[in-house]
């Protein structure tokens, strides 16, 4: 890790500055779900083929994610994240007037492309502005920044389509990352001042490892993919419960409103704001990183199940376990500062792309396969051309996020231990 910056307040502003395009990108991330199905009557599509449309974000983060990652690691943090900035916004332009399945599916391909680079560009930052011994805070304070963008693309997005239409609100979506752009333009820098001595020192490093001999370095650390699957699994309420089938879920099962069911989603992301600075605490607090991480696997299977099969749940105890779900699934941010500390500081840009591969990865598998699972035994009753599922239709697909909990728990096991401090 660099040395940290005799100006902490700038260090902050340019990591948050960095973590606005975060909070943005996770708007496009989430606002699937509460468009869910007007995208369906809009199209025309059944449930997998939504969940295809929604992934094609996925699809195109995965494939961009690693090559985002080495460019990070040579080349300047700024200009690469105002380029990631306009590809999401043009993207979101275009999924906005999309009239056809083919150019809104492409509008999301682009706006994943741009997304590759908003994570990686806030840790790679945040490496350079902040110690080792800050890094698992500073780290859930970014993620906190993009939970506060999922729960802007909930209930606001709601109010804001019900307002003006799904359309609309997406090209008003599309009109603040230009905004973002701007802040981004205004604010971030590379480097803290007086960092020259790091710049030769990192470039030194990358040249003395040569490019695939570095890339070789980070495929065949296991911790990298050890730590990347762990928050993969841990992250899969986000994707399913927040980003697509969450308002869909309560509304049918739970019988809540619309409005009511945007609040309980919301929940969900409220927990992540609190859980991931509350986690990165601990962490660096306790001086450890796989004990936090054992703790919040054992806590988010019990949530999830306590969700699933607790019997005629109100409004506030769903709101509750929403919360609860966000927060102790927070324990995931842990991983990327531990798979930083497990990796030579030149190439931390390279080895977090693998971990994000992986959480990207999921949702291009995880959204397809809960559609599919959710159809397996629906018996086809459709209210108004939307299709009306069972409590045991979504048990059975949610089904997905405890087995993926319990797989979490023992790979929280297997992760080499950094005690907060680098490892290389």
């Amino acid at each position: 890790m660099q040395k940290t910056t005799h100006n902490p307040v700038m260090a902050w502003a340019v990591t948050l500055t960095a973590a606005l395009f975060f909070l943005y990108e996770f708007i496009q991330l989430t606002m699937p779900n509460m468009i869910n199905s007007e995208l369906r009557q809009a199209f025309d599509l059944d449930a997998e083929q939504v969940g295809v449309l929604i992934s094609m974000y996925f699809w195109a983060n995965m494939l961009c994610l690693f090559p985002a990652g080495n460019l990070l690691d040579r080349y300047s943090t700024k200009k690469l994240l105002i380029f990631a900035a306009l590809l999401c916004t043009i993207g979101t332009f275009i999924f906005s007037t999309a009239q056809v399945y083919f150019c809104a599916a492409l509008g999301r391909f682009i706006v994943g492309m741009g997304a590759a680079f908003c994570f990686l560009s806030c840790i790679r930052l945040a490496s350079r502005w902040f110690p080792p011994t800050r890094m698992a805070l500073v780290t859930g304070i970014v993620v906190t920044m993009a939970m506060i963008g999922g729960l802007v693309g909930q209930s606001p997005m709601l109010l804001l389509v019900k307002a003006v239409g799904w359309r609309e609100a997406i090209f008003l979506d599309g009109i603040l990352g230009i905004v973002v752009i701007l802040i981004v333009l205004w604010l971030v820098q590379d480097r803290p001042p007086n960092s020259q001595d790091s710049i030769e020192a990192d470039k030194h490093h990358l040249q003395s490892l040569g490019f695939f001999s570095g890339i070789k370095l980070v495929l065949t650390n296991p911790n990298n993919w050890l730590g990347g699957t762990y928050t993969t699994l841990l992250n899969l309420p986000v994707f399913l419960l927040g980003s697509s089938w969450g308002g869909v879920y309560l509304e049918q099962i739970h019988h809540l409103t619309r409005v009511q069911s945007s609040y309980a989603a919301d929940m969900l992301f409220v927990g992540v704001i609190f859980g991931s600075p509350a986690f990165g605490w601990f962490s660096d607090h306790i001086g450890r990183r796989c004990l936090p991480m054992m703790i919040g696997a054992v806590l988010s299977l019990i949530a999830m199940m306590v969700l699933m099969y607790a019997p005629d749940l109100s409004l506030t105890s769903l709101m509750f376990l929403f919360f609860l779900i966000g927060f102790v699934t927070s324990s995931q941010v842990l991983s990327y500062p531990a798979i930083a500390e497990l990796n030579p500081i030149a190439l931390t840009g390279t080895a977090l792309s693998i971990a994000s591969v992986l959480i990207m990865g999921s949702g291009v598998v995880a959204l397809p396969l809960f559609g599919k699972l959710l159809e397996l035994n629906w018996d086809h009753t459709k209210v108004g051309g939307a299709a009306i599922y069972s409590l045991h239709d979504f048990n059975t697909a949610l089904w997905i996020i405890p087995i993926a909990f319990i797989i979490g728990l023992v790979i929280s096991f297997l992760i080499r231990e950094t005690y907060c401090e680098s490892q290389v």
